[in-house]
């Protein structure tokens, strides 16, 4: 059976505009049947393995191969169209950079997914939790620059696969020296805080949940970034400080170590404070207190002035937060019970009064003498120094 007419119809009587749209239409619909087709039969194959870690990647690249099979699928068919050359060139181009910008979206996709995946392993809740925070930080921080990375690396292909562009830096690489220099300049705090950033992970000053004083603030590392690191501060504020001034300026890391902390307590108290009956009374608030972590627990007079002297207590904890909590605790305790059992050791101001007859007794008793009177009764009181 002869079908050549139907051809010399079709070539007669419909326009190319609408073969090439219906080419365009036919390879956007098979790319996505050929999508749906294949992560289907991959959903169904990890449902069967119960494979979690390989869900989650087909979950995470659906997108991005669903638009690298339609660029793959136009970059393949267009060269055949019914199209003019310089139109069929321009949509060759935007369907290659879409390509290799997916590529890099999936690459990116790809690091992510495996950060989720490692993170999972390293839980910061838990108490004894000093090698998650580690591996939370260096996954953080490697995760961000992988990514600056892959972006970079990108758009580079991008632009190379254009002539004009390769043409254009040919042209300006006789001034590229001068250009370098002021991009250099402006870019000098990106760079520094990305090569802090790599210090950080490598050398690790700060973790993620680490208790920092920060500016004169307290707080813990809640976030770090490619640029700068969030702390969060006992108040819910956030302190937001550029990678780099963990680099180059002091800072206290409390939990660098260990999170075990040794905390004070000062009593400013009179001369007659029992400082024995305190260390009893301290061993026993402690032995009652479940901030405690049983290591430290001593009692000293640390200064004494003509008034006060000053008590100091040391008492440790497992965290800076249980150590806050049990100074407040121990505070409390100790001043109730010299309330209650020693009362005059409290600091007071001190009036000794001696006898002696004032001025303006001594010029009244003149008056009455004048007048032939007796001064009489006994003398007045004057007030004397005050301790």
């Amino acid at each position: 059976m002869d079908l050549s007419w139907i051809v010399e119809f079709w070539a007669a009587h419909v326009p190319v505009w609408a073969v090439a749209l219906l080419g365009i239409a036919s390879t956007a619909f098979l790319a996505l049947l050929v999508h749906a087709l294949a992560f289907r039969i991959a959903n169904r194959v990890l449902e069967n393995g119960r494979a979690s870690a390989a869900a989650a990647f087909v979950r995470r690249i659906r997108w991005p191969a669903r638009l690298i099979l339609l660029a793959f699928f136009f970059t393949t068919v267009l060269p055949a169209l019914p199209i003019d050359d310089d139109v069929s060139l321009l949509l060759r181009r935007i369907a290659s950079l879409s390509l290799i910008a997916m590529f890099g979206w999936m690459a990116i996709s790809i690091v992510n997914l495996g950060g989720d995946i490692l993170a999972q392993r390293y839980d910061i809740a838990i108490a004894d939790n000093l090698v998650a925070r580690r591996a939370q930080t260096q996954l953080g921080i490697l995760r961000r620059a992988l990514v600056i990375v892959i972006v970079v690396v990108t758009v580079s292909i991008m632009l190379m696969t254009t002539p004009e562009v390769r043409e254009i830096g040919v042209s300006l690489f006789a001034s590229a020296g001068v250009a370098g220099l002021a991009i250099g300049l402006a870019a000098r705090p990106m760079l520094s805080n990305l090569i802090a950033g790599l210090q950080i992970a490598l050398t690790q000053p700060i973790r993620i949940d680490d208790v920092v004083v920060v500016e004169n603030e307290w707080g813990r590392i809640e976030e770090v970034t490619s640029s700068y690191v969030v702390v969060r501060i006992w108040d819910e504020r956030r302190l937001i400080v550029p990678l780099s001034h963990f680099i180059e300026k002091p800072f206290q890391n409390w939990t660098a170590k260990s999170a075990q902390i040794v905390g004070t307590v000062f009593w400013h108290l009179d001369y007659t404070a029992p400082i024995d009956e305190m260390r009893k009374k301290l061993d026993e608030f402690l032995r009652e207190s479940k901030h405690w972590d049983g290591r430290v627990a001593l009692v000293q007079v640390t200064n004494a002035d003509k008034a006060t002297i000053e008590v100091r207590a040391l008492l440790s904890a497992a965290n800076s937060g249980a150590a806050w909590d049990l100074r407040c605790e121990v505070r409390e305790k100790m001043i109730d019970y010299l309330k209650e059992h020693h009362p005059a050791c409290l600091p007071r101001m001190r009036q000794e009064l001696h006898g002696g007859p004032t001025p303006v007794q001594v010029g009244a008793g003149r008056d009455r003498s004048r007048k032939g009177g007796q001064s009489g009764g006994a003398p007045g009181l004057g007030v004397g120094s005050v301790r």
